[in-house]
């Protein structure tokens, strides 16, 4: 008879890329038949109860070849029509669903900074039970809406990566800094968990896509210049010559900067400063911190040993120069040129007798290159 079959039930253009789609009438004709493709499954709902199944194929609606629909037969129209909800299911896989966000503030072990980790990627999901999707789901979204669903696993798996990071993070398993080396690690972690969420409504995420965890910019920069810092001081092997270098190339820069920076030259005497007291005091000396720089430049001059000075020259060490120099008769210390007394010692020179010209005889000025009395040429010139 086939004018019976005037109806063909199959899912249109525009649904099929949907995870799930509904036949919109519920009075389905009977002898109509039904096209389910190769990556589908349907369902016959009643009352919230999942009747009867159809494979991929064609098929009659007809009780004889499914009994099961003589339960869902309409008496009231003479048996013509079963009154049913029919859905199709796509049993393939839907990848590229992007998920992400923020993760958590974290502490780092190593670092023991603060941090903020994100996520961002795409999965894949599928149905693994489209009897148990139907049922558990037909009451809390809607189906025939893909991004709702959708929506809603990626929810799932942003929530199964916030748990599964935070732990591993947190009892040092995973460093924050190089978590794109464990993304095998991570993905079996986070699909595992979260498909035990998914289990109880009929879907799995077989898979991740490309997905990143990263930090907050900021904190980023941080841990790069903790990084950098700490490998400096390893290096220097001290933490105060490693802040000396430090304050030293910010008193290039200041000095560098020039007019017009405000903290350039108090940054440049800071830098020179720090220069100065790197190095390590005398064991079982600790002098008192300075409070200013001028307090520690006073200190570090009143603290220099008496034994630093140069040794005092003996008159018998003394060259041709050091004539000029009069040396004390007392302490023989050598003093300078003029002195009247001993800068040691205090004692009192004799006064030195004029010079006097080589041919006559006659008394020279100090500072006279020519005799007066007879033009000859001084011997001390």
């Amino acid at each position: 008879m086939a004018w019976f079959e005037r109806e063909f039930i199959a899912v249109p253009e525009t649904g099929k890329k949907q995870l799930v789609y509904k036949w919109p009438d519920v009075n389905i004709r009977r002898y109509s038949r039904a096209i389910v493709n190769a990556d589908q499954t349907a369902l016959f709902v009643k009352s919230g109860q999942v009747l009867g199944t159809l494979g991929p194929g064609r098929h009659r609606i007809d009780a004889d070849e499914l009994p099961v629909l003589g339960a869902l037969m309409d008496t009231l129209t003479g048996g013509n029509y079963y009154r049913a909800e029919l859905y199709f299911v796509s049993t393939r896989e839907f990848a590229g669903i992007k998920f992400g966000g923020r993760l958590a503030d974290i502490a780092d072990p190593i670092s023991e900074q603060i941090v903020t980790l994100r996520v961002f990627g795409e999965f894949a999901l599928s149905v693994r039970d489209a009897g148990q999707l139907i049922t558990s789901l037909a009451g809390s979204t809607d189906l025939h809406d893909p991004a709702g669903v959708e929506s809603w696993s990626a929810d799932l798996l942003l929530k199964a990566m916030k748990v599964a990071v935070t732990q591993h993070v947190s009892q040092g398993e995973w460093p924050v800094l190089g978590l794109s080396g464990l993304l095998p690690v991570i993905e079996q972690a986070v699909v595992r968990q979260t498909n035990t969420a998914l289990y109880e409504y009929g879907l799995r995420i077989p898979r991740l896509g490309n997905f990143d965890i990263t930090l907050a910019p900021e904190d980023a920069d941080r841990l790069k210049r903790l990084a950098k810092d700490v490998t400096y001081i390893r290096l220097a092997g001290d933490f105060r010559q490693y802040a000396a270098g430090e304050m030293a190339l910010g008193a290039g820069q200041g000095l560098a900067s020039g007019h017009g920076h405000e903290g350039g030259f108090l940054g440049a005497a800071l830098g020179i400063n720090a220069i100065g007291q790197s190095a390590p005091p005398a064991a079982g000396h600790f002098p008192p911190a300075p409070s200013s720089p001028w307090q520690q430049h006073q200190q570090q001059r009143e603290e220099q040993p008496a034994a630093a000075l140069p040794p005092t020259a003996k008159p018998a060490e003394l060259g041709p120069a050091a004539s000029e120099n009069p040396a004390c008769t007392a302490c023989a210390a050598v003093n300078p040129p003029g002195a009247k007394f001993c800068v040691e010692c205090g004692n009192r020179f004799a006064p030195a007798e004029p010079a006097r010209c080589r041919e006559c005889d006659a008394e020279l000025l100090p500072t006279a290159r020519f005799c007066a009395s007879c033009g000859t040429r001084s011997h001390h010139t």
